[in-house]
């Protein structure tokens, strides 16, 4: 099962070339950052010390292993800051998931949650399928429930799931092809955290 290791992580700022499009280094960067594409060693001796500190600290982990985990972390930062701002009980729920998870030690955790939450500012949306369609390919069903669940997790992190965190949660179901009816009863477990539901109940 691959829910039960790390992802390694890179990415790296450089000149745009004449007539390269807009959109192209970006997609490079995801490629990288997910293991898919193969970095220059230009690119390479370009990444932030950060970066680099990861990717020694994660090197012992099989490519698959760190890939499949390099996405769980992103689609965990992308619940994190779906309501365009992440709390610090979330930044520590995704440290905590990835720890218990995936498996690795605090600091390393907190490491990788920094650079999954710049990459998915840094990326924007365009990029997310491309995150959830590597999950879909390489996670078996119960690792995409088991996701979902973590999602949830750190979107309740602050005692409340908003509408747009929720909203954002059935997107990535759907991207990753899970049934609705399951999505649903995942979301189920968390109802007394969404908060459509305890603004009824405040309301009565």
């Amino acid at each position: 099962s691959l829910l039960a290791a790390p992802a390694a992580m890179s990415h790296s700022r450089r000149p745009r070339r004449p007539g390269r499009p807009d959109w192209e280094p970006r997609v490079s960067r995801l490629l990288r950052f997910l293991g898919l594409g193969n970095a220059s060693e230009t690119e390479r001796s370009s990444d932030s010390p950060a970066l680099e500190r990861i990717a020694e600290q994660l090197s012992h982990l099989p490519p698959a292993r760190a890939r499949f985990f390099a996405a769980f972390s992103y689609v965990l930062a992308r619940v994190a800051s779906a309501d365009l701002r992440i709390e610090a009980s979330e930044r520590e729920k995704c440290c905590e998931i990835l720890t218990n998870v995936a498996g690795i030690d605090p600091e390393t955790a907190t490491l990788v949650a920094e650079i999954a939450h710049s990459q998915v500012h840094e990326l924007g949306a365009s990029s997310n399928y491309l995150v959830t369609r590597e999950l879909r390919r390489t996670a078996s069903r119960d690792e995409q429930i088991r996701l979902l669940d973590c999602l949830f997790a750190v979107a309740a992190a602050d005692e409340s799931v908003s509408g747009g965190e929720s909203q954002e949660i059935m997107i990535i179901a759907d991207e990753l092809g899970i049934a609705r009816a399951d999505a649903l009863a995942v979301r189920a477990r968390f109802r007394d955290k969404l908060a459509e539901f305890r603004k009824l109940a405040f309301e009565r």
